[in-house]
């Protein structure tokens, strides 16, 4: 893809997730984009594509309620020390770009797979010949791009290629609907998988959310 900057990309992202997650529209500010998200240990989330200390602490400063998250774009290391009590952090995500391209994906012998879309999400499901779960993932559709998402293979089933096969169905559908560009961000553990199928990592995400001990209420 062409040489895009980490704040469009990181758009990109945002406007693939809300729809993934029914999320509400992104709200503009000066440093990036607030979503309220709904969910009890998670009602909303700031995201920062490019992260300053001024306004990181400013954030922080403001914020009050548990399950505030902030999402920046930057090493843990580099953003760990400008929040202060309360602030847990979750484990690091990484912000990569894949071009997509039509697949044909194979099912392994003693696996069905499954797909519907609805909303603008695809799902894939994965399943052994006797029903039980053994994967799955899920594509959000924004134009000519699509951000992959909660992508997951069950323990037992780990190492049979499962994971490959959910992710180029999930590109080979985003292909057929028009898209040209796949955006997820991954976890330690799936971001080798993503690389071995081709995506590039953009940019590290620091990940923290807000939970006050009961001292500190």
């Amino acid at each position: 893809m062409r040489d895009t900057g980490i704040s469009e990309l990181v758009r990109m992202w945002i406007d693939g997730w809300v729809v993934s997650r029914g999320g509400s529209d992104p709200i503009g500010e000066p440093w990036g984009w607030t979503i309220d998200v709904g969910q009890s240990k998670h009602v909303a989330r700031h995201v920062l594509p490019e992260p300053s200390e001024a306004d990181v602490r400013k954030i922080v400063a403001a914020t009050s309620a548990s399950g505030t998250w902030l999402k920046l774009f930057a090493e843990d290391e580099a953003v760990l020390p400008w929040v202060g009590h309360g602030w847990r952090s979750d484990v690091p995500g990484f912000l990569m770009t894949c071009p997509l391209t039509p697949e044909g994906p194979e099912t392994p012998a003693g696996y069905t797979l499954t797909s519907w879309t609805r909303g603008g999400v695809t799902r894939v499901l994965v399943r052994t010949r006797a029903g039980h779960f053994a994967a799955r993932g899920q594509i959000a559709h924004a134009g000519a791009h699509a951000v992959v998402d909660q992508v997951e293979t069950a323990a037992e089933h780990r190492r049979k290629g499962l994971g490959g096969l959910v992710m180029r169905a999930l590109q080979s559908t985003a292909y057929e609907a028009g898209a040209r560009t796949g955006v997820l961000v991954g976890t330690p553990d799936g971001r080798a998988l993503y690389s071995s199928l081709g995506w590039t990592m953009r940019s590290p995400m620091a990940s923290l959310w807000y939970e006050p001990s009961d001292a500190a209420r």
